[in-house]
């Protein structure tokens, strides 16, 4: 059974593509929209959506929405550390190999399920696949990651990553030495237009603004540390991969695999080592910090030793 839908394309998304705009209108994830629309389950004036469609005002849409599957029970997700956890907030020290929540395609371990399998509560607010989450690491990478166990909890950190007060640092290998040592990409990040499951620069993207320090650099590779002052998708991988210094281990983005396995490498060299932000309830600075996991930390032996 599906559940259909009918409407007009309300004032607010007037302008915006339709995956993105349908997001909004459904409260459903963008890439959950863009599956719905590769099944052609979306209509546009009753022809066939594409994602690269703009809504326009007087439009009606149609989109049929499968029936939910049966709910994933919470399942432990090993190795995840909770590092604060009080009334408001949990932060979690994410291993590899980890969604931030469920997504379609996607039937691996979540935070969110593993929150939810050690008995944690999380706010409601948000879209229904991702409920508290307030911002996301990929699946490969590692790291510091704040969910939002209260409404108001909710509200405010979400308004804080939108403001850009919450700091963001991470620790991450790049092959080659950038040049210069030191400095800022600052290149619009949108959807690939021949690949969408890919981001890249393009031009009208959203603005996205990446500080760099290389802390360390090797034959073949750097040891960078990263600031970030936007928050877009696969960011960091896209602006390092644009000045072509991929992150080691990111074949999506063009890396090279043999240095990965040199390095015993499986996923992008990339961990979310610091986060910082205001406290929802108290307003008081909370500051964590997150070592190297194992994997990150081997790739640097190795390159120490010039292996």
């Amino acid at each position: 059974m599906s559940d259909i839908r009918r409407f007009p394309v309300p004032e607010g998304v007037v302008g915006e593509r339709i995956d993105a705009g349908l997001a909004r209108v459904l409260g459903m994830s963008r890439s959950a929209v863009a599956a719905l629309i590769d099944e052609g389950r979306v209509r546009i004036d009753d022809t066939a959506a594409v994602k690269s469609d703009r809504l326009a005002d007087g439009q009606w849409i149609d989109v049929d929405l499968p029936a939910p599957a049966p709910a994933r029970p919470p399942e432990p997700v090993e190795g995840m550390r909770i590092v604060v956890d009080d009334d408001d907030i949990v932060i979690v020290d994410k291993p590899v190999g980890v969604a931030a929540h469920p997504s379609p395609g996607w039937d691996g371990p979540t935070v969110i399920g593993g929150l939810a399998a050690a008995g944690y509560r999380i706010s409601t607010s948000g879209a229904a696949e991702r409920q508290g989450v307030v911002h996301r690491l990929d699946v490969g990478t590692t790291g510091l990651m704040v969910v939002a166990k209260s409404e108001s909890a909710y509200t405010d950190l979400k308004s804080q990553f939108k403001e850009r007060t919450v700091d963001k640092v991470y620790r991450a290998i790049a092959q080659g030495h950038l040049d210069p040592l030191s400095g800022t990409i600052d290149a619009p990040i949108d959807r690939h237009p021949g690949a969408d499951y890919r981001m890249a620069v393009v031009a009208g993207g959203k603005p996205s603004v990446t500080h760099y320090d290389t802390l360390e650099a090797f034959p073949y590779a750097s040891l960078l540390e990263v600031d970030l002052e936007t928050g877009r998708t696969h960011q960091i991988r896209v602006h390092l991969s644009a000045v072509r210094h991929p992150l080691v281990g990111d074949l999506t983005y063009g890396a090279d695999p043999t240095l990965a396995d040199r390095l015993g490498l499986t996923r992008p060299a990339l961990h979310a080592a610091r986060l910082a932000f205001d406290h929802p309830a108290t307003g008081e600075r909370v500051v964590v910090e997150s070592a190297d996991p194992p994997d990150f930390a081997e790739a640097l032996r190795r390159l120490a030793e010039g292996i």
